[in-house]
């Protein structure tokens, strides 16, 4: 069936539009948190984490989209490295944080 006079365009974006991670799951840009994001859940940091990781987003564009420092993001990337992505929640941060002693 075809729609006279709707056309569909899609936004240029830099990048692949989705990819497929690891454990076989489909990430798209959609799956992103918003640009203005202001409350850092758990869930939001390891879908910019991942989405870094498997080439949906640079890290460059992922620092300027949602305005964290190279610090910041590297943090969630070594805890996700280190203890999973359940070391991203605020209260498991003291936790996961701490030196060994």
């Amino acid at each position: 069936m075809l729609i006279m006079g709707c056309e569909m365009y899609l936004k240029k974006v830099d990048g692949p539009r989705s990819v497929t991670l690891p454990d076989g799951r489909i990430m798209t840009r959609a799956d992103l948190p918003p640009p203005d994001t202001e409350r850092w859940v758990a869930s939001r940091k390891a879908a910019v984490v991942r989405a870094v990781a498997a080439g949906l987003i640079s890290r460059e564009t992922a620092l300027t989209t949602y305005r964290i420092s190279g610090e910041e993001f590297e943090e969630w990337v070594t805890a996700v490295a280190i203890h999973g992505e359940a070391a991203l929640r605020a209260t498991a941060l003291q936790k996961y944080r701490q030196p060994p002693g």
